[in-house]
């Protein structure tokens, strides 16, 4: 049979090709190699790195295991150092109006009364703020300026609490009693909650300064759980017909509930634990009174105040046993807000800022 001239040219011409990929996949020869790189020989004379993996395993849980450590040892001074109060008061402790260091008798509800009432102001002005910020720089902020202001509204967590105290007692006070005040009295004040003399300095005051310590935090937050939201919910709304406030309401806000009821949370524990700047313009009197003009104390406030001039065991005993209250409360709330942020922000993928 005649072989084809055409067939002929085209396997002379793929042979070379075929013998060169074939030579490719042969391995070379362990002599042909050449010497072995810097590399190599290291990794060759090193020896197994098995004993340094270990030591850096342990070293790392040792670190991690510190934490529980430490969180231990704080609750368990602070019980042992508490055990003469407990003792003497229980449960009453906490239910009694009466501080009065100089007969030995001690409650702290005009103290619990002050810290909540404070937080909850605080939530109540700084929430919709911290909300409103957080929508602004992720949804309609233009590009040029969403930076700056998030670098600005981060910048206020960096303010030490002494700063917002010196600002609050010189320019918050007069405001509160020359301007503020006066408007809530005559607007408001028939509900009770603005009523008496109003000297600058008090609850009202005490919940302004810590709105604006809180702000920065939940605004923060809030903004990245926003930012987790996937981008297709957002593209649905549109594509649906909805407004841009419907489309920030229904497919923003709906899907990241969750997540900033644990932001406000968090906030709530910054503000149950803020202590310079509320102990000066609170007023610092244990009192329980309606009135957001009244002066008050809070827990972390009398510990700040009193702590220094503790002259009895037993007086010793009962600030530790307040700082005990306020040390499990903040774990818990904590606690609290890291898991519901967590329930939202899990495997969500960001969108770029």
């Amino acid at each position: 049979m005649t072989d084809d001239p055409l067939n002929t040219m085209t396997s002379i011409s793929k042979a070379p090709a075929v013998t060169n990929f074939v030579a490719a996949a042969e391995p070379i020869p362990p002599d042909q190699n050449g010497p072995p790189s810097v590399v190599r020989e290291y990794l060759r004379t090193r020896g197994s790195g098995r004993v340094a993996d270990s030591a850096f395993s342990a070293a790392m849980l040792i670190c991690a295991c510190s934490i529980f450590a430490i969180v231990i040892f704080i609750a368990s001074i602070l019980i042992l150092r508490s055990k003469l109060s407990l003792a003497q008061f229980g449960f009453k402790f906490f239910s009694s109006q009466d501080w009065d260091p100089v007969s030995g008798s001690f409650g702290a509800l005009p103290f619990i009364f002050g810290t909540l009432a404070t937080s909850f102001l605080a939530l109540l002005i700084a929430v919709p703020l911290a909300l409103g910020v957080a929508v602004f720089i992720t949804e309609l902020c233009p590009k040029a300026l969403r930076a700056p202001i998030s670098f600005l509204t981060e910048l206020l967590a960096a303010i030490p609490s002494v700063v917002y105290g010196l600002w609050a007692v010189f320019v918050l006070v007069p405001l509160v009693r020359d301007n503020i005040g006066p408007v809530l009295l005559k607007y408001l004040g028939w509900t009770g909650f603005f009523e008496g003399p109003n000297f600058g300095v008090g609850l009202l005051t005490a919940g302004i300064i810590l709105s604006i310590m809180i702000l920065p935090i939940i605004s923060s937050l809030t903004r990245d759980i926003m930012l987790s939201v996937p981008n297709h919910q957002r593209e649905a709304m549109l594509a649906l017909g909805a407004t841009r406030w419907e489309m920030i309401r229904t497919g923003v806000l709906r899907n990241a509930r969750i997540g900033i009821v644990g932001a406000v949370i968090l906030g709530l524990g910054r503000a149950l634990g803020e202590t310079m700047a509320v102990t000066m313009v609170i007023g610092n009197h244990p009192v329980i009174s309606k009135s957001l003009f009244a002066p008050g104390y809070t827990l972390a406030s009398v510990i700040a105040n009193e702590f220094a001039e503790a002259s009895g065991d037993l007086y010793l005993s009962a600030l530790i046993e307040i700082g005990l209250a306020l040390f499990l409360v903040t774990i818990v709330v904590n606690a609290l807000a890291r898991l519901l942020v967590w329930a939202v922000t899990r495997g969500a993928p960001g969108r770029a800022a």
